[in-house]
């Protein structure tokens, strides 16, 4: 069995809003291609964020039946753009009443993949503002959390966030300092798009941080394992 990441697929097949006005020619049919050529049935795909442009959890129905089709198992984490996110178990019954069988949400919990168990949040921005403060110690809780159980299952953590723990010259000292506790080495992130990939860093204080958004990587899943 194979993991891969691939992230921000800002899916709109029930919605109106085409990544194409931003250069994404055909992405749909791109990252279609890519997963059926690299990822099989026993596989594990983790995507960390924005997979669809969805205001309500009934508007994502096409974009699930399109990851649903897709092969392996896919592990799904919040991003800032998945308004259409409820909670886990409203999701979890929408799955089940459409027969979505492939697709498990990380969102306080752990997942096990063989040797690794997969865990993360969404985390949030570089910011000292007083409202991002509070929203950073909520998404560092759920980042404890989940390492938490990830260690309780005696398999080696796999961290996934939405949003860089560091990018450029800032970084989240909550998150680092519980990534560090947990002697995490390795982060894969999304969230950036286009030039910003000029400033992602692949190290900060000794974690590596992997950028596996998919316009960065061509919309071909990112193979870690």
């Amino acid at each position: 069995m194979s993991i891969f990441a691939i992230s921000d697929l800002h899916l709109s097949l029930g919605t109106n809003k085409p990544m194409e006005v931003f250069g994404w020619d055909n992405y749909v049919a791109r990252i279609e291609s890519n997963w059926k050529r690299l990822v099989k049935a026993e596989d594990t795909v983790v995507i960390p964020g924005d997979f669809s442009w969805a205001l309500k959890l009934e508007e994502t129905l096409e974009d699930f039946l399109f990851l649903e089709k897709l092969p392996g198992t896919k592990l799904l984490l919040k991003g800032n753009h998945d308004l259409w996110w409820s909670t886990v178990k409203k999701v979890n019954e929408f799955f089940e009443q459409n027969n979505i069988k492939t697709v498990k949400l990380v969102f306080n919990n752990a997942v096990v993949c063989e040797d690794f168990a997969v865990c993360g949040t969404r985390g949030w921005l570089f910011s000292e503002a007083e409202d991002n403060k509070k929203i950073i110690a909520r998404e560092a809780g759920r980042l404890r959390r989940s390492l938490e159980q990830a260690v309780g299952t005696g398999k080696t953590p796999l961290v996934f966030t939405h949003y860089p723990v560091a990018y450029g010259e800032e970084h989240t000292d909550e998150f680092i300092e519980i990534l560090k506790e947990f002697n995490v080495r390795q982060v894969y992130y999304g969230h950036i798009h286009g030039n910003g990939f000029n400033n992602s860093i692949p190290e900060f204080s000794g974690i590596k941080l992997k950028l596996v958004s998919c316009d960065c990587m061509n919309f071909v899943p990112f193979l870690i394992k």
